[in-house]
């Protein structure tokens, strides 16, 4: 924290009481979040969750552009712990990212504390844990990033923003669903689906999870948290204008429903203009066999009536979804975080310098069931991966490019367990093609990036293929979809200097392999490319009793 005169100031956050530092530099917020065990019953039946601050789903975080957000997490678990900030960028700052390839976990009855800033970002984003399957039992929770009050949004301001957290969720715990995953088996399907945390009754006896008044507009962020399923989000009566996605301003089309995919984030303007009694907001599974429903309640101030028991009929197939993904456009006349338009990046007359196919396969590895990228099915060292790099001992952890660009079938279909770490040139920009050979739908994540997602198309992936991607105004988010024997194409500048997790946000899938890491070296080790090592920093595996170090110089 920099010298300076600070004025202190005191507010109350949804989460805790939050103390606010205003000074010269960007204000800063500092949250205490306590991580223990405890009892709730989502779906009807008693099971052990994870609480934050003895909330289920943990406290929302509500920040602006360029805050800087403190969290300090005690872990009062019998289990290392770690939370990962979905979407957050952390420019230069890897070291907040909160995977096992950037961090040593939290051990039990430690602490840590995390800084980080949402960096000329806005937008709709979430955190949850990502060690072992804890995000099966809970510690998940909002995070929204506001524009500044100089910064105009492409709306009229709405009366109230709320969160709205969809999810498909198990009875059997986070233990027990690792311990499947460990012996080598499948999860299987979910229980059910949770809105908030909660499955609604569906019979007249539901508190409204929020209330609205006539007339006026609602922020809705709509967020899937879940381990695997892909959902519906709907609401009877009403439509869901589309405003944002994962930190872009869109065109905004009016929608009757929306395909939320895993690690996915939609922010949505609803406008309270029907007749003043309750209404169900819908969601749903997709592409499962047996279709799983939940409902929460929407009420109008003053309304009389209870919500109609006719729920409005979720779309079929994945056609419908593709088609809904190639209405999504980028909105070029917003402003962003700063006040130059989205549109002023011409990605699409950027040369491409190098392209990555990844190919997601799955199969057994001394007979147990492992997922893979290009034949790699990735595992965690005991030192994490951007430690081992920063002191200098990865030749003693993993391999650079142990993948193919364009692996070969053979390739593909002999995994091996190792690490999974592609050696990325700082900003080079790069094609990313996902190629699903499988009948489920996948859904990738980037961390530290936001790309252009340009193209998601049946069959397989080649060159000629470019010629139907959106070079103009593909939205600028951080996760995509893969439907069934289809393929997805990405663009992006690697400008970001760290160790960044690509990972499907299956968390099965993701537990047992299917994730890799992109190393974007400084080639100067200046801190104008990254920051060193907090001070604070966890030590674990061969860097433990390591003194600390600060390779890079000032800019």
């Amino acid at each position: 924290m920099k010298t300076g005169v600070k004025l202190l100031a005191v507010c109350l956050s949804l989460a805790t009481a939050t103390v606010v530092v205003v000074q010269a530099e960007d204000p800063y917020f500092h949250h205490v979040w306590n991580v223990t065990y405890g009892t709730a019953s989502p779906l009807g039946v008693p099971q052990q969750v994870i609480l934050i601050n003895g909330q289920f789903p943990g406290p929302n975080i509500n920040s602006t552009s360029n805050n800087n957000i403190i969290v300090n997490v005690f872990n009062n678990l019998d289990e290392s712990f770690l939370l990962t900030w979905n979407g957050i960028q952390h420019r230069k700052n890897s070291w907040q990212d909160g995977t096992a390839g950037t961090m040593c976990p939290i051990p039990p009855g430690k602490n840590f504390t995390y800084h980080f800033q949402p960096k000329d970002q806005i937008g709709s984003y979430f955190y949850y844990p990502t060690t072992g399957m804890h995000r099966a039992s809970g510690a998940f929770g909002g995070l929204r990033v506001n524009s500044r009050l100089l910064i105009p949004v492409p709306y009229p301001d709405p009366e109230d923003d709320y969160t709205v957290l969809i999810n498909d969720w198990y009875t059997k715990s986070h233990t027990q669903l690792k311990k499947f995953l460990d012996s080598g088996r499948t999860i299987g399907r979910p229980d059910g689906i949770l809105i908030n945390g909660k499955a609604g009754k569906g019979d007249g006896s539901d508190q409204p999870l929020f209330t609205l008044k006539q007339g006026k507009t609602y922020r809705v962020r709509i967020c899937n948290v879940g381990l695997k399923a892909s959902i519906n989000f709907r609401i009877q009566n009403h439509k869901l204008k589309l405003v944002e996605m994962e930190g872009s301003h869109v065109l905004q089309n009016d929608y009757d429903s929306l395909d939320v995919h895993v690690g996915q984030c939609f922010g949505v303007i609803v406008a309270a203009n029907q007749e003043p009694k309750d209404y169900y907001m819908v969601a749903s599974t997709r592409f499962l066999k047996n279709v799983l429903t939940t409902t929460g309640l929407l009420r109008y101030e003053g309304g009389k009536g209870p919500a109609s028991s006719q729920l409005p009929a979720a779309p079929v197939g994945w056609a419908w979804s593709l088609n809904q993904f190639r209405s999504f456009r980028w909105n070029l006349t917003a402003s962003a975080a700063r006040p130059n338009p989205q549109g002023s990046y011409h990605y699409g007359k950027i040369n491409i310098t190098r392209t990555i196919k990844l190919v997601n396969t799955q199969g057994k590895v001394d007979g147990k069931l492992r997922y893979a990228l290009n034949g790699v099915s990735h595992t965690d060292p005991e030192t994490p991966l951007k430690l081992a790099e920063y002191f200098g001992v990865a030749d003693k952890v993993f391999k650079y490019d142990s993948i193919s660009d364009n692996p070969t079938s053979n390739q593909i279909k002999n995994i091996k367990i190792e690490p999974n770490v592609l050696n990325i040139t700082h900003r080079t920009f790069i094609e990313v093609v996902f190629e699903n050979h499988e009948k489920s739908v996948q859904s990738w994540h980037l961390d530290g990036y936001s790309f252009f997602s340009v193209a998601i198309e049946p069959g397989k992936w080649t060159p000629e293929k470019r010629k139907n991607y959106n070079l103009l105004d593909a939205v600028s988010r951080h996760t995509v979809q893969v439907y069934p024997k289809c393929w997805a194409a990405i663009l992006l500048t690697f400008d970001n200097c760290g160790m960044w997790n690509i990972r499907s946000e299956n968390s099965e899938r993701r537990y047992l392999g299917q994730q890799l890491y992109a190393s974007v070296l400084s080639p100067e080790k200046s801190l104008r490319d990254e920051y060193n090592m907090p001070e604070s920093s966890l030590q674990c595996g061969l860097v433990k009793d390591k003194p600390k170090i600060n390779p890079y110089a000032g800019a």
